[in-house]
């Protein structure tokens, strides 16, 4: 059976929580694959798209020196 969040142990930041097998099976590797490929060619195209020029700006402001 498995624990409601309640019951499990709060997960520092550091650890990887273990994988409870009645989460379900792990993802199959064509399943993986598809997800990776799709996420690379979003990501890919997001990458390439025109910075605004707010975040220009926001930028710019990360180069100045700090006082």
């Amino acid at each position: 059976m498995s624990k409601t969040q309640a019951e499990r142990p709060p997960h520092s930041a550091d650890t990887t929580p273990a994988l409870d097998p009645a989460d379900g099976p792990p993802l199959s590797p064509t399943i993986r694959r598809h997800l990776g490929q799709n996420l690379r060619s979003h990501y890919a195209e997001a990458l390439s798209a025109p910075v605004s020029e707010r975040l220009e700006a926001l930028i710019a402001q990360l180069d100045k020196p700090s006082r």
